[in-house]
């Protein structure tokens, strides 16, 4: 059955085997026609216009500006039967881009090096967005024909391979959606029914349709589009791009609307499913409970957390940075999740945000690098090793859920640009000057490479080879232990934030972070300081530098460097 909803259309044929084949209208815009068998080359044509993709194509074998084709969800053998999903807490999240996570820059070239990732002792892959986007290579927020999957990175039954892969190997699966916007190449929403508003919800586009007429088939759209993921390609997670882009006054919020079907859906299939929001808006509501008056979703992108140990291990103070320059603002998310919880904002220029009481750690995703924090700088550069030792300390025995960004494991000296590959001559010659708009004020003498060029895109690739050098090995087995650490000793697991206890001293640049009877101690200037703690340290479990020392209880830090210690 071909169906389609077009509520302001008075024609509608649907076109395949070289003829057009007249729909009926029926209740609620919805048109139909029998017929459709997996594997059929299809398209629709309205009021005379066309040929147009399916909104809900599953299949688009010839890119967005292609037609459509059927494709059977049941005809995919699965042989993850014995999944039964992972909890949330406890959990490392590891965030890889398909196209350069491995030098095929497919689903199955991703699924050959998850032995890595299972040695590294990660809980969750999470893959940036999958749905087809103009030419061969994007980041995936360009998106188009979200019930379908990027042909160049192996199609609808390559994802499931990988998630199939990733489930066989103890790993669970996250996949980065966008709702808030639509790519601007080959987006024909529009054409079919009031899938938009008439204003620019955002920097990257027109606003979704929400709460206006005609938004319940809207939201029934976008809804339907993640219980897809959730069910039918077996994914355990849903990351929200940018759910602070969304606009909706209504009185139920289509996120509230959204997990309480992910939550029944989770009941159904017997498993966990977990909605994590991409959001800066540092609102505990979006992760409260419905029944607690909140919208429900299961976690958050925490940034504060981000910028904290970013500045401190960086010295970087520009931008959004600003505010966080201090060792007290890291003792400050580090005990209570939000730095702005109703602050000045200086970046913003007004009050930011409110205290996040009562939220467990775990349900803030934190890290300390990801795709935007490298990729929204204009060489794409990453932290360096050295400051990695002592980052990835902070962030791993700290009571969130941690996330890596691929290759920060072993400090990989590979950039991560922002890369396009548009064919409209108006999208690709511009490219690079509305990034230098996007991030004016930020203080960078913005002079990225072109987007566009597929050298960009290259040299984005991971260089595996790295894993051969001692120096970026030693960092490999630094993360391995930090993991190893996390996941033997409760006491630095436990989510817990009223049980997290931290201070630092600015003159000395150390921290302390309490959590039960282990310490992390962290020197962060350049000169050998001793750090008396009470009551006194009794060994060291691990140090990034070897010449750290015990003496009578006190722990004495080389510079740069990061110790845990029980006391």
């Amino acid at each position: 059955m071909f169906e389609v909803w077009a509520p302001q259309a008075t024609e509608l044929d649907v076109e395949y085997l070289g003829g057009r084949h007249p729909m009926t209208r029926r209740e609620g815009g919805w048109w139909t026609v029998p017929g459709g068998e997996h594997g059929l080359d299809y398209a629709f044509h309205v009021d005379g216009h066309g040929p147009f993709p399916d909104p809900r194509t599953r299949w688009q074998p010839y890119g967005v500006r292609g037609v459509s084709r059927v494709y059977d969800h049941g005809r995919y053998t699965w042989g993850d039967q014995d999944w039964h999903g992972r909890d949330l807490r406890g959990s490392v999240i590891y965030e890889l881009h398909v196209g350069t996570f491995s030098p095929e820059g497919t689903f199955r070239g991703a699924a050959r090096k998850l032995d890595h990732l299972v040695d590294l002792g990660v809980d969750f892959v999470e893959i940036m967005p999958v749905a087809p986007v103009p030419g061969t290579r994007n980041w995936g927020y360009d998106g188009v024909d979200l019930y379908a999957v990027f042909e160049e990175y192996g199609g609808p039954d390559g994802l499931k391979s990988f998630v199939d892969t990733c489930h066989q190997a103890g790993l669970g699966v996250i996949l980065d959606v966008v709702y808030n916007h639509l790519g601007p190449s080959g987006n024909h929403l529009a054409r079919f029914g009031p899938y938009f508003k008439d204003f620019r919800g955002s920097y990257w586009g027109d606003a979704v349709n929400l709460d206006g007429p005609g938004s319940d088939e809207v939201r029934s759209y976008f809804i339907g589009n993640a219980l897809q993921w959730l069910r039918d390609y077996h994914v355990d997670g849903l990351r929200l791009d940018a759910v602070h882009a969304l606009h909706d006054s209504r009185a139920v919020h289509f996120l509230e609307e959204l997990s309480a079907e992910a939550d029944a859906l989770s009941a159904t299939v017997g498993r966990p499913l977990h909605l994590i929001a991409e959001s800066d808006l540092n609102d505990p509501r979006l992760i409260t409970p419905r029944d607690a008056g909140g919208l429900g979703l299961h976690a958050s992108w925490n940034d504060d957390v981000h910028h904290a140990v970013h500045a401190a291990v960086t010295g970087e103070t520009q931008a959004y940075y600003c505010d966080f320059g201090s060792l007290e603002a890291l003792v400050k998310v580090l005990t209570r999740g939000y730095f702005h919880d109703g602050t000045y904002s200086t970046f913003r220029g007004r009050g930011h945000g409110r205290p996040a009481t009562g939220v467990p750690g775990y349900r803030f995703v934190c890290c300390v690098q990801n795709h935007d924090q490298i990729g929204n700088r204009p060489e794409g550069d990453r932290m360096s090793p050295e400051q990695l030792w002592i980052a990835s300390g902070l962030l791993l025995t700290s009571p969130f859920t941690p996330m890596l960004f691929m290759g920060e494991e072993w400090g990989a000296s590979t950039p991560f640009y922002f890369f396009t590959d548009h064919f409209e001559p108006h999208l690709a010659e511009g490219e690079a000057e509305r990034r230098a708009r996007e991030f004016e004020g930020f203080g960078y003498d913005w002079k990225a490479p072109e987007p566009g060029d597929e050298e960009t895109f290259l040299r984005s690739k991971l260089d595996w080879a790295e894993l051969a050098d001692d120096e970026h090995a030693s960092l490999l087995g630094w993360y391995r232990d930090l993991i190893a650490l996390r996941k033997s000793h409760p006491d630095l697991a436990d989510p817990r934030l009223d049980r997290v206890r931290a201070w630092a001293d600015e003159d000395r640049h150390f921290i302390v972070v309490e959590r039960g009877r282990l310490r992390v101690v962290a020197n962060v200037g350049e000169r050998p300081v001793p750090v008396r703690l009470s009551p006194g340290a009794t060994s060291v479990l691990l140090a990034s530098d070897e010449g750290t020392r015990l003496i009578d209880g006190d722990v004495y830090l080389p510079p740069r460097s990061l110790a845990i210690v029980r006391v």
